[in-house]
């Protein structure tokens, strides 16, 4: 059974998410598509088309940034104005992983609601830097990868292997506590990964 976990949201600080932000402005990206709604049981209005950056939030101290949500039975990217500041020095992986992961936790806004967007990463999901022997960009979750909805573990493979945390070929590094010496999985953002979403907790690679 499930193990019980706290549920409790735990925001990091606005120091983390600005210098964090202030990199994450540089990946490289990949742009949203409009895809149709796969037919369910109910039928859904969704256009699955993510919404234009809101322009008026932008401008002095924020940036855009791309992450992934859900929609229909895809994952699919947005961009979001978040705020940042000038002058600030390199952010480390773990605090580029904590601001991502704020935002996916985070609800939808309205328009993204209207679109159909969601989210599945949940207030109680939490990351971690690298143990001691792990790759300099490896990051730790609070609960092993394959623990968490697959729906989820995509959104957070996605939109980390657009980030400065994933290597050249947008594969992140991901791993449970150290205390429970879960083994390190290389993950990859595949075109399959975001048409199929559930397939995201059985495709890590141990590392060698």
């Amino acid at each position: 059974m499930r193990r019980a976990v706290n549920r409790r949201r735990i925001r990091p600080a606005a120091a983390v998410l600005s210098v964090a932000v202030a990199l994450l402005a540089t990946g490289c990206g990949i742009r949203g598509t409009s895809v149709p709604v796969d037919a369910g049981a109910a039928p859904s209005r969704a256009s699955c088309e993510a919404p234009d950056p809101d322009r008026s939030a932008e401008g002095t101290g924020r940036v855009s940034v791309r992450i992934y949500l859900l929609c229909g039975s895809r994952v699919l990217s947005v961009s979001r104005a978040v705020r940042t500041q000038d002058e600030q020095p390199p952010p480390e992986p773990v605090q580029i992983g904590r601001a991502l992961l704020e935002q996916l936790r985070q609800p939808p806004s309205a328009a993204e609601t209207a679109a159909g967007f969601s989210t599945a990463v949940e207030d109680w999901v939490q990351v971690s830097g690298p143990a001691e022997d792990d790759p300099d960009r490896a990051l730790r979750l609070n609960r092993p990868p394959e623990e968490l909805q697959s729906m989820a573990l995509a959104q957070i493979v996605c939109t980390l292997g657009e980030s400065t945390v994933a290597d050249e070929h947008h594969r992140v590094v991901l791993g449970g506590p150290e205390s429970d010496r879960d083994p390190l999985k290389r993950y990859t953002c595949s075109e399959e990964m975001r048409r199929h979403p559930e397939i995201a907790v059985n495709s890590g690679v141990l590392l060698s």
